[in-house]
């Protein structure tokens, strides 16, 4: 099997940009990432990826990344006739862009290909957009299926579901999982507020983060309630941004310069896995992508520096944290709060700040996460650079099917040697 590197990598701030168009944001981050490669145009690219959600609310439903990056193409900057491939799958529709690419690269049919995801959730001038484009990953052909299950899942949990103004599906939920959590494991309210004021920590340190302050466990619990347990500080929030990757073979690694291919960051492997109904005490889809992950490069929980998961909220850390094998089941919260899964613990978990504090474009955030574990197994990550980085695992999920999500991908990424 031909071996895959990450030879470019990009990530704009994330936050609230109004003022920049999809086109904008996207030309942000790919000519980032042409930078980052060493080249002043994308003539080595073969093929394309383009990962986004909500751009069909916007008014365009098809072609948006031919259409997006029409202007690139004008300029001599993107290369012509170059397929593109449009990937949607909810809060992991980046994953499934660079999936995409790192595919391409080990069936040998290219040597180049690039990956970029964009978002746009900020919509001063017509607000319904948002929910619109967050109702896109829930099934809306048989809503009765979810409303059933969080009825009864509620009453499991102990947390009734309920709908209505100022709420949103997804929170209730997370909310629901997180109540059923407690009453099973154990799990308190505290510790959900230790891994948000921590992630909080970490975007401190990052300037590309949309949240860049610090946050008190205190004041994470006394901030103003989202749906019980959970409040604000402990959600992901609405912003916009992109971030790509530009992957290539080992055969076309010497046609970047010397500089790049020494940073190069390989890709050990990308998997995935789809959701469904599940039990409440059934494990979730992401037990089943991180083990065939563990399965093709034989690497254990142990083996890793740190690790990038998908904090929507700060509970979801919690969880996926006992599904990647890092803890027992049961035992997220004691290990949050233990302080092992801050910077310099025994296994940094979302030194990016995660999407609780660096944010959550929802198109472009499984991208973002390859951004930052490359550019700490590169060693550039600056202040909140994790000490001898050299492994490091990402889960990302999208989309909503019960307790489960719809998707999840897993990357194990690694310091060339």
């Amino acid at each position: 099997m031909d071996r895959v590197y990450i030879v470019g990598s990009a990530c704009t701030t994330f936050g609230k940009h109004a003022d920049k168009s999809f086109k904008t944001l996207a030309r942000m981050a790919y000519v980032d990432v042409l930078a980052d490669a060493g080249l002043s145009d994308g003539e080595l690219i073969e093929q394309a990826w383009f990962g986004n959600c909500g751009m069909g609310q916007w008014g365009q439903g098809g072609i948006r990344g031919q259409v997006v990056f029409s202007p690139l193409v004008e300029e001599g900057l993107f290369p012509e006739r170059v397929p593109m491939v449009n990937v949607e799958g909810g809060c992991a529709t980046a994953s499934f862009a660079f999936h995409g690419a790192w595919k391409d690269i080990l069936s040998g049919e290219v040597q180049v290909s690039l990956a970029l995801g964009v978002e746009k959730l900020v919509s001063p001038d017509r607000p319904e957009r948002v929910p619109e484009i967050f109702g896109t990953a829930i099934d809306q052909l048989d809503p009765a299926n979810w409303q059933e299950y969080y009825a009864r899942a509620g009453a499991e949990a102990g947390k009734p579901f309920e709908t209505g103004p100022g709420r949103t599906v997804f929170m209730d939920t997370y909310a629901m999982q997180a109540a059923w959590h407690m009453k099973r494991h154990g799990t308190t309210q505290r510790q959900i507020a230790a891994g948000a004021s921590k992630n909080h920590f970490h975007g401190s340190l990052n300037p590309k983060a949309q949240y860049r302050f610090e946050v008190s466990v205190d004041d994470v619990l006394a901030d103003r309630e989202i749906s019980y347990p959970l409040t604000r500080a402990m959600c992901s929030p609405l912003g916009d941004g992109s971030a790509a990757a530009l992957l290539c073979s080992e055969a076309a690694l010497v046609n970047f310069p010397r500089s790049v291919q020494h940073r190069a960051v390989e890709v050990r492997v990308s998997t995935l896995s789809g959701g469904k109904y599940r039990r409440l005490d059934e494990p979730g889809l992401s037990r089943i992508a991180a083990d065939k992950a563990y399965a093709k490069t034989g690497l254990r929980p142990a083996d890793f520096d740190l690790a990038e998961v998908h904090d929507a909220t700060s509970f979801c850390e919690i969880y996926q944290l006992e599904m990647m094998g890092f803890c027992e089941v049961g035992g997220g919260g004691r290990l949050v709060e233990s302080g092992a899964t801050r910077l310099g613990g025994r296994i940094p978990v979302n030194v990016s700040g995660g999407l609780v504090s660096k944010g959550h474009p929802v198109g472009a955030t499984g991208l973002s996460m390859v951004y930052e574990v490359a550019t700490q197994l590169r060693g550039e990550a600056g202040a909140r650079q994790v000490a001898d980085a050299s492994l490091g695992i990402i889960e990302n999920g999208g989309g909503v099917m019960g307790f489960d999500e719809a998707a999840c991908a897993i990357t194990i990424l690694e310091k060339r040697k």
